[in-house]
C-alpha cells in the first residue's frame, strides 16, 4: 500500500517534462500535415478557384468541352444552364457547373481535322 502511494505522490512532479514530449511527439504529425497542404491541398484549391472563375465567366459564343467529353459553341447562357450547340441544328442544354473547359476559338484546332 506504501508503494502505490508513493508511486502517486510521484507522478505529478514528472508531469511538466511529459507535456514538452508529448509536444515532441506530435511535431512530425504536424510537419506531415504542413507538407500536405502546400504540396496538395493549396494547389488544388487553387486550381478550383480558377475553373469557377473560368466557368462564371462563360459568355455566348464561347467554345465549351462539357463534362462528357462534347465540344461545342454556346447559344445562350443562364444562371445555372447553358445552350450548347454541337453542330448544325442540334442544340443541347447543359449545367453550367458541369462544363469541363473553355476552349480558345483562336488556337483551338477544329475537331474534324
Amino acid at each position: 500500500m506504501l508503494t502505490n502511494f508513493a508511486l502517486a505522490a510521484a507522478a505529478p512532479a514528472g508531469s511538466g517534462s511529459s507535456g514538452m514530449a508529448a509536444f515532441v511527439n506530435f511535431m512530425p504529425l504536424i510537419l506531415i500535415f504542413v507538407v500536405f497542404y502546400f504540396l496538395l491541398i493549396r494547389p488544388q484549391q487553387q486550381q478550383m478557384k480558377k475553373h469557377r472563375a473560368k466557368l462564371s465567366a462563360v459568355k455566348k459564343g464561347d467554345q465549351v468541352v462539357t463534362g462528357g467529353g462534347l465540344v461545342g459553341k454556346v447559344t445562350r447562357v443562364d444562371d445555372t444552364y447553358v445552350d450548347v450547340e454541337l453542330g448544325p441544328n442540334m442544340k443541347v442544354k447543359a449545367v453550367k457547373s458541369t462544363l469541363s473547359d473553355v476552349v480558345d476559338p483562336m488556337t483551338a484546332k477544329p475537331a474534324n481535322d
